[in-house]
């Protein structure tokens, strides 16, 4: 584990707001311990691999959709889907997409977070509705979609986003989109290129659970012993089992 980290970490003694990233949020959500350790105790979980196939695809994405953006017309995907919007333009659209620069970000004032995100894409639908959209990309034989359990955190992710901009006084459309890019390993050789196919995939929002999830993510750093082992936790498997093996050496 990473013992380093000082900066951001949870003072339960300090009135000012606290700032909360999404994924510190959906950490919390995974796991109420590691969670603790990480934003109380500065005790991070170790870091996963970059998907750097993943980035450029994100990065391209959004030069292309910004081309269009520029223009005020559908990108040819979305009208071949029937997406009856185009790409919002705004003069904080970069600002909302970069993370590090606090994203999008709203102080809620019961739990005193400032939670804040980075976000892929807005479409603006002719309602005046904004569509939060977040691209995805992998590659397997299957066609893509959003059944499995684990991408509960590609929906709660969406759910945040959505928040965010309501919270700051955006109308929101009940359905976001994932743009789903499934690179194909089907053709005869590589020839340096890689050829995918995209989906739309609609989901349909409901953010009432962020505001509890703060205000509970506040009560578990205000307290004073760690909580439990989280039952799923990967990285809390991990420090039990060798927690018992500890144990078990030193009696030899």
């Amino acid at each position: 584990m990473q013992y380093a980290r000082t900066r951001n970490r949870f003072d339960p003694l300090s009135e000012k707001p606290f700032r909360l990233s999404r994924s510190k949020l959906e950490l919390f959500m995974n796991c109420q311990r590691c969670f603790y350790l990480d934003r109380r105790l500065g005790i991070g979980a170790p870091p996963s691999f970059p998907f750097n196939l993943n980035n450029a695809v994100d990065a391209l994405l959004k030069k292309e959709f910004d081309e269009y953006r520029e223009r005020g017309i559908p990108h040819p995907l979305m009208t071949k889907n029937k997406i009856a919007a185009v790409p919002f333009r705004h003069e904080k659209m970069d600002h909302w997409r970069d993370a590090l620069r606090g994203g999008v970000s709203f102080h809620h004032a019961e739990s005193n977070f400032t939670l804040s995100g980075g976000i892929d894409d807005l479409w603006l639908n002719g309602a005046g509705e904004l569509i939060i959209v977040d691209y995805k990309a992998t590659s397997k034989a299957e066609r893509v979609s959003l059944d499995a359990d684990w991408q509960i955190s590609y929906k709660r992710q969406l759910e945040v986003y959505a928040w965010l901009f309501s919270q700051n006084d955006f109308k929101v459309a009940e359905v976001g989109y994932f743009v789903y890019c499934n690179a194909l390993a089907t053709g005869a050789r590589f020839d340096q290129r890689l050829d995918f196919d995209i989906s739309f995939l609609p989901y349909k929002i409901s953010d009432g659970w962020v505001g509890p999830a703060l205000n509970r993510a506040r009560e578990c750093l205000l307290q004073s012993e760690l909580p439990i082992y989280g039952e799923n936790c990967v990285y809390c498997g991990y420090n039990e089992a060798i927690g018992r093996l500890n144990n078990q050496l030193s009696l030899f």
